[in-house]
């Protein structure tokens, strides 16, 4: 039974999912092993209608996308194309609730570009950046920044609107890592319009590793000349005079050498279960279980980490537990009872979606209240 289940900020399920990924790649498995010339005329048009449906969730215009393995490659392959010197001296933004991936990454790369990592941190006491004080740190010196619009340990949802709007007014190139959140939460590129974005299809999007996208406003693309470049970096692949290079015009001058597409064909079925689905409803449905699972941190004295405000936050409800009961265990003991969920420190995180039910939530509830004797 999945009616427990709370990881859709870690790995989203729908029903089938199984049947849907097997079905998937026995089929690719059957054409790949042909001894035929039948393989990229499959692949590839896939691939493309992975594309296409995150073009879809985005709102994104065509040759505006393309597939990295994750985040992190989006945003060392974005930040390494911009040209030369944009960044040397300035300051890269980011929050102290970003994606730590996405900290390690640009902290190892500011010295090579010459910028200064600005890390917004936490106020005392807190666990998410509060939006007053990114803004206040978010200056005419910053040339990019990189935003998360919703934290993976907290649920923290920003004012991207306000965000952006500040941004455009400091003339910053501004990212935004939608990860925790698409799927559930509309997005739209132009609205506010962002320069890039950044998402995997795991969590909401029920998708699979490796199946990591990269948006590049047009507006943007062609002064950005990636280093990682390929056959597929061109306008025409199949040119092989190797005097002449040239960039695509668009998104595609991301791309590299031959493109990995096992991931996208893999999660192309979640991709296809979501499209055909009623998105409000889905969104309504986590509505109503994150207000009672917010009942239940109330019923157990547990204090809630994300914001009450269901406009200041995401699809998740993250729960401090006491510092005698450790979180291992607790996590442990409620996989025991068929209730799956995990931990970032003493913070339990729950995430419920389409499979989760009422059900669930009573079973969490009555396993915690008994773990915690409440």
């Amino acid at each position: 039974m999945q009616d427990a289940y709370f990881l859709y900020h870690s790995i989203g399920m729908y029903p089938g999912k199984d049947a849907d990924i097997a079905r998937a790649m026995a089929e690719f498995g059957t054409i790949w092993g042909r001894a035929d010339d039948s393989q990229w005329g499959y692949v590839l048009p896939l691939r493309a209608r992975f594309i296409d449906r995150w073009r879809a969730i985005l709102n994104a215009a065509p040759q505006t996308v393309t597939t990295f393995d994750n985040v992190t490659a989006a945003v060392h392959s974005l930040v390494q194309s911009l040209p030369a010197g944009h960044l040397h001296g300035r300051t890269v933004l980011v929050g102290a609730d970003c994606f730590p991936s996405n900290h390690f990454l640009l902290n190892g790369m500011a010295e090579a570009h010459g910028f200064t990592l600005k890390t917004v941190a936490f106020r005392q006491g807190a666990a998410h950046v509060e939006d007053e004080d990114f803004l206040d740190a978010w200056t005419p010196d910053v040339g990019l920044a990189l935003l998360t619009w919703v934290s993976s340990t907290t649920s923290h949802r920003i004012d991207l609107q306000r965000m952006v709007a500040h941004g455009r007014r400091m003339g910053s190139l501004i990212g935004v890592d939608v990860t925790q959140a698409i799927g559930l939460l509309p997005f739209d590129v132009h609205a506010p319009e962002v320069d890039f974005t950044v998402t995997t299809s795991l969590k909401w999007m029920c998708g699979t590793p490796g199946a990591g996208i990269l948006y590049v406003s047009p507006r943007l693309t062609p002064h950005l000349t990636p280093s990682l470049r390929g056959w597929f970096s061109q306008d025409n692949p199949f040119n092989w005079d190797i005097t002449r290079f040239a960039y695509a015009p668009d998104i595609r001058r991301f791309d590299n050498g031959t493109p990995g597409c096992m991931a996208a064909l893999a999660s192309l079925p979640a991709m296809d279960w979501h499209a055909a689905q009623d998105h409000s409803a889905i969104l309504a449905h986590n509505r109503r279980l994150t207000a009672q699972l917010i009942d239940m941190a109330d019923a157990l004295a547990l204090p809630l980490v994300t914001p009450r405000e269901e406009a200041k936050r995401g699809g998740s409800v993250m729960l401090r537990l006491p510092d005698d009961l450790p979180a291992p265990q607790v996590v442990a003991a409620l996989r025991a009872q068929g209730v799956t969920t995990d931990h970032r420190s003493q913070t339990l995180r729950l995430s419920p979606g389409i499979v989760t039910t009422e059900t669930g939530v009573t079973k969490i509830h009555a396993a915690l209240a008994q773990l915690t004797k409440a």
